[in-house]
């Protein structure tokens, strides 16, 4: 009698059905302002940042959770601290990506060196961590004091913030009450800061602009085909420019935040969801190059009124 196969465990799958769910209740829980112990991103045990789609999970299933620890790690890695897991508690899913060499003959004689070709193959693994909350036993330094967001006046520049968007040599013209970026043009237009009631949603909408820019051919050339107002392609960038607002914004101090987010918003990123299992994880890993593209411009724009000033 042949045995059941229990069926693979699918991370991709699993993740994606993880986050349909929750956008499913109308909530974009990466949104709302965060920090957990004083990082606003997502730390391994080691103090190291997570990146792309791992940052993006951790930093929902933090805020979901209330956990007021920015630190994750494996079970193994706990145990080494002399700390353990507490009953009951749940895993989250994270991912990680490499890649494999292996040697292929090719045809022909096999005695010549040319004969044999190196073929990469990428590959991508889940495991289970835990965050520092779920685990009793740990050093104190896992449970860091929360360092008190700044308050600002209303409808004014954040001194930090604005000297990191000007230093960027891509040209916003603040205009209007709409937000975009025109392809034609090369040109970000933005309502001025005066018109929002917070100035970190202001520049949580600049990020989300300046994302769009960042997909011109000159730039990160980043194409998923013809963008037109609600259809997949669209979609699919929209996703991006959101996810490169959270992780410019955890850099910055501000909140993700687009004009608005009605259900039309929602479903958009519930139709790429559905429609392909793995677009969350191509599409986190293309707001991690944009965010670090945006970063590497401000520092270089930065660096030369430096020199000029000089």
């Amino acid at each position: 009698m042949a045995r059941s196969r229990t069926p693979k465990f699918d991370a991709s799958e699993v993740i994606t059905n993880e986050i349909i769910r929750i956008i499913e209740r109308g909530v974009l829980p990466w949104r709302k302002p965060w920090t957990a112990g004083g990082s606003s991103r997502p730390l391994r045990h080691n103090g190291e940042a997570y990146q792309g789609v791992n940052n993006f999970l951790l930093t929902m299933r933090t805020v979901m959770a209330g956990h007021n620890s920015p630190f994750w790690m494996t079970i193994p890695q706990a145990n080494a601290l002399g700390a353990k897991i507490r009953k009951g508690e749940k895993s989250s899913v994270v991912v990680y990506y490499g890649q494999s060499r292996k040697q292929d003959e090719a045809s022909g004689d096999a005695d010549e060196a040319d004969g044999d070709e190196t073929r990469i193959f990428r590959f991508q693994k889940s495991y289970r961590v835990f965050n520092a909350c779920q685990i009793e036993g740990l050093p104190d330094s896992f449970f860091p004091d929360p360092e008190p967001v700044p308050e600002h006046p209303p409808s004014e520049p954040i001194p930090h913030m604005q000297a990191f968007f000007d230093a960027i040599d891509i040209t916003t013209v603040f205009t209007g009450t709409e937000a975009y970026y025109l392809p034609p043009v090369d040109k970000v237009f933005m309502p001025s800061i005066s018109r929002f009631e917070n100035p970190r949603n202001f520049y949580g909408v600049w990020a989300h602009e300046l994302a769009h820019a960042t997909k011109a051919r000159h730039r990160l050339n980043r194409d998923y085909g013809l963008s037109r107002f609600g259809n997949t392609a669209y979609a699919r960038e929209e996703i991006v420019a959101e996810l490169t607002s959270v992780f410019v914004g955890q850099t910055l101090g501000f909140t993700a935040h687009t004009i608005e987010m009605n259900a039309a918003y929602l479903y958009n990123w519930l139709r790429v969801l559905r429609s392909d299992k793995n677009a969350i994880f191509k599409h986190a890993a293309d707001a991690q190059r944009a965010c670090d593209y945006l970063i590497a411009r401000s520092e270089a724009g930065s660096a030369g009124e430096g020199a000029q000033a000089a």
